[in-house]
């Protein structure tokens, strides 16, 4: 029997951790261009070069992944070195794919600083901003084209960016996803009836976590979800690891959904300021990895006794948690929910409000802030060109994006 099929069908398993670490690790400098080419790059490595699952097994995590809040590539990252490595399998698959980009982001975030103090690095800092008018447009117009394709959706979407629009902060986001998801249950069960029928006679995908271990990971999302906001009061610490806990806890969609949530935790509080907030999700685009190591960047930029160094490691750690506990928890119990079609249409609505709450991102703060004269807005404009029509490489438009701010600044 081969390594792909005891990995998938077995109880144990089937490689170690330090081969894990090596092959994410490889991915974590190399993977560029967001979570959906991210798992192309899974898939490339994993199911084709390495076969270490095989596609049935890599379609069932891909769709647990999406069906769960959280940062969807991380958490399929996750879920492939848990099953090739176990528990400490998951962990090197993370910190392969994850501590890359989050050096980096540190890096820039010592040196952003010294860039700004400059006319022309004040200027690549604008055209950083400017990128991520580009990337935040591509990703509301990919979701929309895939999240929103009929009436009903769109509509969702439409009266989830109007909320967030009228009513900014968590609150507001929060209860968008809450009526989505209500909407989904009301309008959205006659959709992909196929693909849940599909689910149903999926094969079961055996994982090394029991259901005990299971509900305990549950039970401790909970907790620090309920916990920390009660505990505020005693530091910094605790409140930093409450604004990233609760971010990383309501994301659904991706990686992009992330920006009004943690621009509501870092930003409303003054903790980080908007210039440099922008500033470092344009950066952001630079480097391989996930999106969500931007947390590394914010941590290290804060205000206040907790920042530099173990600021990052605080706010990025807190950030993927409860990803990670929740796709933890739910491993053992996705095959009996993936079939239903109540939660499949509960999720349909889910993910058109997240569109609509990217799109009111869209417009506060990423345009308001970036876009302030016609130059501005052609930069913006030729970089979403670039990457939706001649799909070039983000990297690529992340450099000409700073090269363009440096010249006009």
């Amino acid at each position: 029997m081969s390594a792909a099929v005891e990995t998938t069908r077995g109880t144990r398993p089937a490689g170690t951790p330090l081969e894990v670490l090596a092959a994410f690790a490889r991915l974590g400098v190399s993977c560029f261009g967001g979570p959906i080419a991210h798992l192309g790059y899974f898939r490339a490595e994993f199911v084709e070069r390495r076969r270490w699952l095989d596609e049935r097994a890599f379609a069932d995590l891909v769709g647990l992944c999406q069906f769960l809040p959280g940062p969807a590539s991380s958490q399929t990252g996750f879920a492939i070195g848990l099953l090739r490595g176990g528990p400490l399998g998951g962990l090197a698959a993370w910190i392969g794919f994850t501590l890359p980009s989050a050096v980096l982001l540190v890096l820039f975030a010592y040196g952003a600083g010294h860039i700004a103090s400059s006319a022309i690095g004040a200027g690549v800092l604008h055209g950083l901003k400017l990128v991520a008018v580009a990337i935040v447009a591509q990703a509301v117009w990919g979701m929309a084209r895939s999240l929103c394709p009929d009436r009903e959706r769109a509509s969702i979407a439409t009266l989830a960016a109007i909320l967030v629009l009228f009513a900014p902060g968590s609150a507001a986001q929060i209860g968008a996803i809450v009526l989505g998801c209500a909407a989904g249950l009301a309008f959205c069960r006659t959709q992909g009836t196929a693909a849940a029928a599909a689910g149903a006679d999926a094969e079961r995908l055996p994982v090394p976590v029991s259901r005990g271990a299971a509900i305990a990971c549950l039970a401790l999302f909970a907790a620090l979800l309920v916990l920390p906001p009660l505990l505020r009061g005693l530091g910094m610490a605790v409140a930093v690891f409450d604004a990233f806990y609760r971010s990383g806890a309501l994301v659904f969609g991706g990686g992009h959904v992330v920006l009004p949530l943690l621009r509501d935790a870092v930003v409303t509080p003054g903790w980080v300021s908007n210039n440099a907030f922008l500033a470092g999700y344009g950066a952001a685009q630079a480097v391989p990895g996930p999106l969500f190591t931007f947390a590394a960047y914010l941590g290290a930029v804060l205000r206040g006794p907790v920042s530099g160094v173990a600021g990052a490691v605080l706010a990025l750690v807190a950030i993927f948690l409860p990803g990670m506990l929740l796709l933890t928890g739910t491993l053992p119990f996705w095959d009996a929910l993936r079939s239903r079609p109540v939660a499949q249409a509960a999720m349909r609505g889910v993910n058109a409000a997240v569109v609509g709450l990217l799109g009111a991102a869209l417009y506060n703060p990423v345009w308001i802030s970036a876009v302030l004269r016609p130059a501005d807005f052609a930069l913006a404009l030729t970089g979403f060109v670039l990457l939706v029509v001649w799909r070039a490489p983000p990297l690529l438009v992340v450099v000409l994006g700073a090269l363009g701010g440096g010249l006009m600044g």
